[in-house]
């Protein structure tokens, strides 16, 4: 599967928002979080799921939502299960390597 990424240097950091495919430009609400998939923080390019995840590992900080690419990163230990938020049904997690 594709996902979109988007790889930016932010002072010190590197940030890595990825978003699965078909969640780009969409708007997940759950009570009262509203969540913006938006295409100017997630789109800067299409890569696999694999490409994405492997990513990870030379970044500081990363926003991911979506089903796929959380699961990979669980799958590979990047992220706990429990760490999980589902906006909508969908997940979404976050990583800061401090």
């Amino acid at each position: 599967m594709d996902v979109y990424v988007n790889l930016k240097k932010v002072g010190r950091n590197v940030m890595l928002a990825i978003c699965d495919s078909e969640l780009l430009g969409k708007t997940l609400r759950e009570g009262k979080i509203v969540f913006h998939v938006k295409e100017e923080f997630y789109n800067g390019g299409c890569v696999t799921v694999e490409e994405a995840v492997d990513m990870i590992e030379n970044s500081t900080i990363v926003n991911m939502v979506g089903k796929c690419c959380v699961e990979q990163a669980i799958a590979r230990g990047y992220v706990h299960p429990e760490a999980v938020l589902n906006i909508e049904g969908v997940p979404h997690a976050q990583i800061v390597k401090l």
